[in-house]
């Protein structure tokens, strides 16, 4: 297992070894000793997956306020998607700052997200499904999201002229991080 910085401090880039030979292959997508030898220490609480039908499905941007904020290990399993995470920690030489990085079933990786930071991803491809670990239990009277399209993160989806996200209604409706104040 490698780890791999991003542009934004804290947030990694996770390789698992896959194994293969002609009947498929195997690899071990989490393991607390591989972890903590990356020098990388979670407890993980939930595993959560979810499947979107059509490309242009977008979810995000959202997190988790105070205690309830999620450390959270993503991966794609089926499709690709542009995985997106933002730095909500106010204090962060990478405040308002985001990275995108492609995981797929076919590359294996992994993005690792720490507490602090806005999750979203948008689909690449039809029928995707999403794999992602959690190190908080999920509490929906401590959910919230910020806008994907927030001019003050200036997310690049990569959506061409004209085509719009498919979003959930909540999407279309979360508020703009300058609503917020100091939210890590």
């Amino acid at each position: 297992m490698t780890k791999t910085e991003t542009i934004l401090k804290d947030v990694y880039i996770i390789e698992p070894r896959v194994f293969g030979d002609h009947r498929g292959w195997f690899e071990e997508t989490w393991s607390k000793r591989s972890f903590e030898e990356l020098g990388l220490f979670y407890d993980f609480v939930q595993d959560n997956h979810s499947f979107s039908s059509k490309k242009g499905t977008l979810r995000g941007l959202h997190f988790q306020k105070g205690e309830y904020s999620q450390a959270k290990l993503v991966r794609c399993v089926r499709g690709r998607i542009l995985d997106v995470a933002v730095d909500l920690r106010h204090e962060s030489p990478t405040y308002k700052k985001w990275t995108g990085v492609e995981l797929s079933a076919e590359n294996h990786r992994e993005l690792l997200v720490p507490r602090g930071f806005a999750h979203g991803f948008v689909t690449l491809t039809d029928d995707v499904e999403f794999l992602y670990r959690v190190d908080n239990f999920y509490a929906p009277e401590h959910e919230a999201s910020i806008r994907f399209d927030d001019p003050e993160i200036g997310v690049d989806w990569g959506f061409k002229d004209g085509e719009e996200p498919i979003l959930a209604e909540k999407d279309k409706i979360a508020p703009y991080l300058k609503d917020y104040g100091i939210l890590f």
